[in-house]
């Protein structure tokens, strides 16, 4: 086992990359760039709710000091990177349309059904590319696998040919086999923990801008209605 380990801790993994065969090799590539993709993916994210956190809690801010559904929307300029813009925008659209209609508001479930859309338009926003980390953390273990599987019967077809019996003459193919699988365990462990951690995000957002739309229906009875 000792020697084992000393073998393949002296095979280099770029010196892997270059000498793997074609199979492996297309696993290996594969693996890299859904790994860098899915980095991409986290990185914007982390940008995305950040951005809306802060929006949100200055919008707020200015949402309960505000005398008027007016006065909102030319504060609302400020924040565009928060959720709650969005849905205050398509609450005030509705209102706007039944005051200058009737004078006041007559339909209160349309202007509920205005803030749904709106929730629902940027929860869809937020989780735009999540699924693709949920797709990387599943399916890159097994992926890695694959690589592991078919380099291993590869390392072992070549030592029947070859004849020898050597560990010197198996061990780079098997630690070619084995980086294909760290390769998946590399790729799916941050994107699991990223699409969890982003869930918890998103379903808090959710439930701010639900709360904020009972805020907002408070606002608009109390200057608009009869």
């Amino acid at each position: 086992m000792p020697a084992t380990l000393i073998l393949l801790a002296q095979v280099n993994s770029w010196d892997l990359i270059k000498e793997a065969k074609p199979v492996p090799m297309a696993v290996m590539v594969f693996l890299l760039l859904i790994s860098i993709l899915s980095w991409g993916i986290i990185f914007s994210k982390f940008s995305t709710f950040r951005n809306a956190r802060a929006g949100n809690i200055s919008f707020l801010r200015a949402f309960r000091r505000a005398t008027g559904m007016e006065a909102v929307a030319l504060a609302a300029e400020q924040f565009k990177t928060a959720p709650l813009v969005a849905v205050f925008d398509f609450g005030y659209e509705e209102v706007e349309r039944q005051v200058k209609a009737r004078g006041a508001l007559r339909n209160k479930l349309a202007i509920e059904r205005a803030l749904q859309l709106g929730i629902s338009e940027e929860l869809a926003h937020l989780e735009r590319n999540m699924s693709w980390l949920a797709t990387t953390a599943a399916i890159s273990p097994f992926i890695g696998l694959f690589g592991t599987v078919w380099g291993i019967i590869d390392a072992f077809t070549a030592l029947g040919l070859a004849g020898s019996a050597s560990l010197r003459a198996v061990a780079p193919g098997i630690s070619e086999a084995l980086f294909t699988t760290a390769l998946g365990l590399a790729a799916a462990i941050p994107a699991a923990i990223a699409y969890n951690y982003y869930g918890h995000q998103l379903k808090e957002q959710g439930a701010r801008m639900d709360d904020f739309s009972l805020e907002f229906l408070n606002l608009a009875e109390r200057q608009f209605e009869d």
